[in-house]
């Protein structure tokens, strides 16, 4: 049984090669567009006592470690795992990243002009009404906001927080919402994934992105991730599907998909989309994503707080 907080219009396709090119059935469980991963990752934790999961695919990577703290998963370093470089794994080999996406800007080209300057204004303007973001309470969304928590300890987080509500920001159920009301012209900017940007570019549509950049000028990278549930009685099958998915083969496969995943291990670079060339270098300036177990859960925390008031 694979857990898979991907979306399965991308996944599904890779687990079906999976099983043509091994011969090894695949059954796998998908979560919602506004919880996933978190409803996941939640899953897995109830479910210590009695597990069902073999393997899970996390759209990114925070969620999956936290199950470190939960001793739910298994140390494998297999071909996959040492191709894929240091920065976007465990040392001991409990999970992987692979395929990652952007947090961006999408900007409605014909509202505003889709330079960093223009989203600067366009972001401390005193009416963020025509300005959308996911609820930061799942998803790529909670990393964004975890990351900016990381900073220091929340306290530029909660004032920007606060003072972009009180200025009108809209907030929605996902990315993918996001991602349409730029697209339509409800809105002249949001955040975003890099995915849901190029659904915009596929459909014609007016849009352009730049990415969002942390203090310190890192970009936020967010590998998919890989890893193997402790107490999986389908070990050998486990194994060689984190070393499918984390093969050049896949990530590439990934990369000329819709949903253009960006490479991290070594790939023919010539074979990839230029769309995703074009991303390569603002992944490379990703910030680091380990080490955020207590930000995400003191961030999480807070969150839960403002929003069930």
């Amino acid at each position: 049984m694979v857990y898979c907080a991907h979306d399965a219009l991308y996944a599904d396709p890779i687990l079906e090669r999976f099983t043509q090119e091994t011969g090894i059935a695949v059954q796998t469980r998908h979560d919602t567009e506004a919880t996933k991963s978190l409803g996941l990752v939640n899953r897995l934790i109830r479910e210590k006592a009695a597990r069902t999961c073999d393997v899970f695919w996390n759209n990114q990577v925070l969620g999956t470690t936290d199950l470190l703290a939960h001793d739910l998963l298994v140390p494998y370093r297999g071909s996959g795992w040492k191709r894929i470089p240091d920065r976007f794994k465990d040392p001991r080999g409990r999970w992987c990243g692979f395929a990652a996406r952007l947090r961006v800007w999408i900007v409605n080209t014909d509202r505003l002009a889709a330079t960093a300057t223009a989203i600067e204004q366009g972001f401390a303007a005193a009416d963020l009404s025509r300005m959308a973001i996911a609820r930061p309470l799942f998803g790529t969304t909670l990393t964004h906001y975890c990351l900016l928590w990381h900073v220091d300890d929340g306290r530029t987080l909660k004032a920007m927080h606060a003072d972009t509500r009180r200025r009108g920001l809209i907030e929605v159920a996902g990315n993918a919402t996001v991602k349409n009301l730029v697209a339509r012209g409800t809105c002249d900017l949001g955040w975003t994934d890099s995915d849901d940007f190029f659904v915009g570019i596929d459909d014609g549509r007016s849009v352009a992105m730049q990415p969002i950049r942390l203090p310190g000028g890192s970009t936020i990278c967010l590998p998919n991730s890989v890893a193997i549930i402790k107490g999986t009685r389908q070990m050998t099958a486990a194994q060689r599907l984190v070393d499918f998915l984390l093969s050049s083969e896949i990530e590439l496969a990934l990369a000329r998909s819709p949903s253009r995943q960006i490479p991290l291990g070594p790939t023919d670079q010539g074979q990839l989309p230029e769309d995703v060339r074009h991303l390569v270098g603002w992944a490379s300036e990703g910030i680091e994503l380990s080490g955020l177990t207590e930000s995400r859960a003191a961030c999480l925390a807070w969150l839960r707080a403002e929003y069930d008031r």
